[in-house]
């Protein structure tokens, strides 16, 4: 499964985002691991559109178990004022999947 996905970082903010996703902490890079995400990207245009990429078996447990997991709460909430204001919940709750329509292999 390919999953791709849109946020909005504040402009004023781009540049410290960029920093900070330089130096993810070895424990939130193992979590991602341990709980099934891979071939993981995020890409960061200057106006603060970010694109993310991923494969995955299963993108639903994935959010789910990095929700559960200890690292995962302590990362987002450092990241939580990078972000626009969101309709509901934390950037964890707005990945939402955009639909595939076409792929080259």
């Amino acid at each position: 499964m390919r999953i791709c996905f849109l946020l909005k970082v504040r402009p004023d903010r781009v540049e410290e985002y960029k920093t900070r996703h330089a130096q993810v902490w070895p424990e939130m890079l193992d979590a991602l691991r341990e709980t099934g995400w891979r071939d993981y990207s995020l890409f960061l245009r200057p106006d603060g559109l970010l694109v993310g990429y991923l494969q995955a078996e299963d993108f639903e447990k994935c959010i789910a178990a990095m929700k559960n997991h200890p690292i995962n709460g302590r990362w987002q909430a450092e990241m939580s004022t990078f972000f626009e204001p969101m309709a509901e919940g934390a950037a964890d709750d707005n990945m939402i999947p955009l639909e595939e329509v076409f792929h080259l292999d």
